[in-house]
């Protein structure tokens, strides 16, 4: 069928407003309907959800505010499969249907296996994940099928060879992201365009990163727009919506006024222009220069390591959280899956003695391991 939405923003409902700071499950409902009819109003229509998001108030809150009040003509509701509580292939009917019911709708326009990588893959085999998806299609409860993914593009290049039926994958794209070591963002969407595969965009903005630059990063950006700049979340977003493949960029909109930014430059989008591209890269630039290991990824160190472990990755790990604060445990969960970890370190040296950029690799292992494992 493909996705056919007229708009390409989507509305992410995994950071609804709240009347309790640190309660998820505290959604206002009064302000989210209010932002699902500003939204639907302005023409767009496209709805994400998931089981886990806001502690499994998510979907309950879609229904209330969006589907008890509109006619399912006038919406796109996407919805994904829990396959990190998928303990036995019969659990896949056990959830859809929960799912379903939570949702108050009789299909959904986009469903996905929820954060397939290369530690989920196997079971989802075992299980028959595909096979229910395919199933799904068939039976007219799915019109378009798929999975999200957070991992490294030669695992995605993997699932899509071997699974060439499905019609969408949802990937992490930024613009920090797209040359970067752990996302992939660039090389992972270049995987699902060779594959034929539609586009959905989440993390445009790297969880608000992105909109809310450091000061030497948010100079560039006033700099180059002048009086009148639009908001650096409005480049984040148009970054991932002018890729040709991409059919819908979600944003976990949390706040009206951030609901009417995104809707207001995405009303007629404007792809990013070579000048806007270039302002892409330098900011990405300016944020990388936090970076800890001037690691070039060329894994020499691996070739000697006697625990097999994954430096360069972890490294990557570590650069990340040098420029944005933030820990990311469900990728080093995936690349120690088949890896020593960072606290298996023999404190050989040979890793040192083979990197050409003469790194202080045990050194660095070790902060990894406290920051990780500790």
């Amino acid at each position: 069928m493909g996705i056919t939405t007229e708009k390409k923003l989507g509305f992410g409902a995994m950071r609804l407003p709240l009347t309790e700071r640190d309660n998820v499950k505290s959604i206002d409902l009064a302000q989210f309907r209010e932002m699902a009819d500003r939204f639907l109003e302005r023409g767009f229509c496209y709805f994400d959800t998931a089981y886990p998001y806001h502690d499994g108030c998510s979907e309950e809150a879609i229904r209330k505010c969006v589907v008890e009040r509109y006619p399912r003509e006038r919406f796109w509701l996407a919805d994904k499969m829990p396959i990190f509580l998928v303990t036995a292939p019969e659990d896949y009917e056990r959830f859809f249907a929960e799912q379903l019911r939570r949702c108050g709708v009789s299909y959904f326009d986009v469903y996905l296996l929820h954060n397939l990588g290369r530690d989920r893959y196997p079971e989802t085999q075992r299980f028959g994940g595909f096979d229910f998806l395919k199933r799904l299609k068939e039976r007219g409860l799915a019109r378009n099928v798929g999975f999200s993914f957070h991992d490294d593009a030669e695992t995605l290049d993997r699932i899509l060879t071997e699974h060439p039926e499905v019609d969408v994958v949802q990937l992490q794209i930024n613009y920090l992201d797209w040359d970067g070591a752990v996302a992939q963002s660039g090389r992972c969407y270049e995987t699902a365009v060779r594959h034929g595969k539609e586009v959905i965009v989440m993390e445009p903005v790297k969880g608000g990163q992105l909109a809310n630059l450091p000061d030497a990063a948010q100079r560039l950006f006033t700099e180059f727009y002048g009086a009148g700049a639009p908001s650096p979340a409005s480049l984040a977003i148009r970054f991932a919506a002018s890729l040709e493949q991409v059919r819908v960029v979600l944003s976990g909109m949390s706040t009206a006024a951030q609901l009417d930014d995104n809707t207001g430059y995405m009303q007629d989008c404007r792809p990013l222009s070579d000048d806007e591209r270039a302002l892409t890269v330098r900011i990405a630039q300016e944020l990388r220069r936090a970076i800890r290991v001037p690691c070039t990824s060329c894994r020499y160190c691996m070739e000697v390591c006697p625990q097999n472990i994954a430096i360069p990755d972890y490294f990557g790990l570590l650069n990340l959280h040098a420029v944005t604060g933030h820990k990311t445990n469900m990728y080093y969960q995936r690349y120690s899956l088949h890896h020593g970890k960072a606290s298996e370190c023999l404190k050989c040296g040979l890793c040192e003695t083979n990197c050409p950029q003469h790194i202080q690799i045990r050194d660095f292992l070790e902060e990894f391991a406290a920051l990780y494992e500790g």
